[in-house]
């Protein structure tokens, strides 16, 4: 199975080319190359994170709008003032690349996606906000693109630097020599960190917004 790094590198700046189709390609050439932290953590990033301690701090603390249920009016947001809206209005992030991604492109630009809190939660919260009604928290279209094209630029700049090692051309498999020239390499936080701080300049795309047609014909599931 071929899993050439030039090639992932192109995907991974067509916006056509979803982030959940990509990934399994990655995940197959961190493999071939031993790059055993790098697999883990897109295997991670794919499936989601079990494990709430072990979220990176780009899918921690994401804003959001806590809004209740008005038989009257419907979801309107919750009377709060700036002090609870900084300390409730925020969400960790768990769900895998295929869940955000599915989220993001069914939402329009400039809207969200709403969240019911579970029954725990949400008791807490009506409880510190003195309200009985239910109670959710609505993520913008953009924060969810916003994880989304960390870890799409976290690997592209992996693969950029893969290249630089001279990790290139098709491939089924790669020598000692080859991996070794990569080893150092298999450092997700470098890259993540990285994409974090240069997003802006690289090129990647944002999640495309679906049509109507892929709505009607369901392409977006």
């Amino acid at each position: 199975m071929s899993a050439a790094v030039e090639h992932l590198e192109e995907r991974l700046q067509d916006g056509s080319e979803l982030l959940e189709e990509i990934m399994p390609s990655a995940i197959t050439l961190a493999m071939m190359l031993r790059q055993r932290t790098m697999a883990a953590w897109m295997r991670t990033e794919f499936d989601g994170y079990p494990d709430p301690s072990d979220l990176p701090p780009y899918r921690r603390d994401i804003v959001g709008h806590i809004v209740a249920r008005s038989p009257q009016y419907g979801w309107i947001p919750a009377p709060m003032d700036d002090s609870q809206k900084q300390k409730i209005g925020r969400r960790d992030m768990a769900e895998g690349i295929k869940s955000l991604e599915k989220t993001c492109l069914k939402c329009k630009k400039g809207t969200g996606n709403r969240i019911v809190f579970e029954k725990e939660e949400m008791a807490r919260i009506q409880s510190e906000i003195n309200l009985t009604a239910e109670l959710a928290i609505t993520v913008s279209r953009d924060s969810y693109g916003k994880i989304l094209r960390v870890v799409r630029s976290a690997l592209y700049l992996w693969c950029q630097d893969l290249m630089a090692a001279g990790i290139g051309g098709d491939h089924n498999s790669y020598s000692a020599e080859e991996r070794q020239s990569a080893a150092h390499l298999d450092n997700p936080e470098l890259f993540w960190r990285r994409a974090l701080e240069n997003n802006g300049d690289l090129p990647i795309p944002d999640v495309r917004e679906v049509g109507f047609f892929d709505r009607f014909f369901g392409r977006a599931s």
